[in-house]
């Protein structure tokens, strides 16, 4: 092999990596926004489970139906 082709292929190759950190850069976003989506969604949950077991107990004045 010439040297140019070495040369175009680590060329190739260092676009390929920094390609590469791009896009686990964006994933790591990515994760980071979804831990919070999960986290605020489980907060939301756990109200409206307290919410479900109040209207519950309304609705049945205590009693099991």
């Amino acid at each position: 092999m010439e040297f140019q082709e070495y040369d175009d292929i680590i060329r190739h190759l260092a676009a390929a990596i920094e390609h590469q950190r791009t896009i686990n850069d964006d994933l790591r976003t990515y994760i980071q926004e979804q831990r919070e989506f999960n986290r605020e969604q489980r907060q939301i949950n756990a109200r409206l489970e307290t919410l479900i077991t109040e209207v519950w107990h309304e609705r049945h004045n205590g009693r099991n139906p």
